[in-house]
């Protein structure tokens, strides 16, 4: 008997450990399995909706080339009770970059979990602009201002589906394949970030010394001294951990990946290469020990 090829993809939340999302497509995909739908909240939208679009070499030799410092500059102060950032200026660059098509228009079924604050419950964006849903689905709380949508006020879907596998229940694809961003730590890795890079212009200062106040108190603070966006992290990752729990024993995937808690802050944009590397490896592992799905 052959091994199972078609594949239903859920993509998990987690900020910037989700580029190892990338990672996990790329072993997928060179190991002959063929994608054909996508689930994905938060990061993991981003990341599902760009290859449901056909476009995730360009994203990745952009992300792969960002530096500390170009991450900070893409963010912009929201000045808003709401969130401290609007998050437009990153939106509208992948809108640049990537195009943005309707999501029904799109190659590869996607479809983008976001919550609604207004009414508590679960949304699945499944038409419409493909960064509407995006920007929807990863505005984590207190970072990113809500975005309002068709009568909706929208945040990170991570708050009630951190692993959105009920979208894919009635898809007829040969696998369901779901990734975790918030697994047991790995002792082997480092989550100590490189040295500090070059200081960074005067337009963008008042970011840079918000953000970068969180890479040296890390290095030189008391190990139980965190920031108010370490905190919101933190939070996150714990009520997303317990959720998730609960969501893999009522829909249990075919194959589970996860990626090891400590791989990286939450906001370390800038250490792609390592993340995708940590997805790609622990894809790769699961499919040697997993022999049914490489006969």
């Amino acid at each position: 008997m052959s091994a199972p090829r078609t594949v239903s993809l859920v993509l998990g939340s987690g900020g910037a450990r989700g580029l190892a999302h990338i990672g996990v497509i790329q072993a997928l995909v060179n190991n002959g399995f063929d994608i054909r739908s996508i689930a994905g909240t938060s990061i993991g939208a981003l990341v599902g909706g760009i290859y449901a679009a056909g476009r995730l070499d360009v994203y990745t030799r952009w992300v792969t080339a960002l530096e500390r410092g170009d991450v900070i500059r893409l963010l912009d102060f929201a000045f808003d009770r709401k969130g401290l950032f609007k998050g437009e200026k990153i939106i509208n660059l992948l809108r640049d970059l990537i195009g943005d098509r309707n999501i029904e228009d799109l190659p590869v079924s996607f479809t983008a979990v976001a919550t609604d604050l207004r009414t508590h419950k679960e949304v699945w964006l499944r038409r419409g602009p493909l960064f509407d849903a995006v920007r929807a689905s990863m505005s984590i709380p207190t970072i990113f201002t809500p975005f309002d949508y068709q009568d909706m006020q929208l945040v990170d879907g991570g708050l009630v589906d951190p692993i959105p596998i009920a979208p894919t229940l009635h898809d007829h694809n040969d696998l369901t394949v779901a990734v975790g961003l918030n697994g047991m730590p790995d002792p082997e890795l480092d989550c100590a970030d490189p040295a500090p890079e070059r200081p960074f212009s005067f337009y963008h200062q008042r970011i840079a010394r918000y953000i970068e106040a969180l890479y040296q108190r890390r290095e030189q603070r008391d190990p139980g001294d965190l920031s108010l966006i370490e905190i919101a992290g933190r939070s996150m990752d714990m009520m997303q951990h317990v959720i998730a729990r609960f969501r893999l024993a009522a829909y249990s995937p075919d194959l589970y990946i996860e990626i090891p808690a400590n791989a990286c802050a939450f906001h370390e944009f800038h250490r792609s290469r390592e993340l995708i590397e940590i997805g790609r490896r622990k894809t790769e592992e699961l499919l040697t020990r997993s022999q049914r799905f490489t006969s």
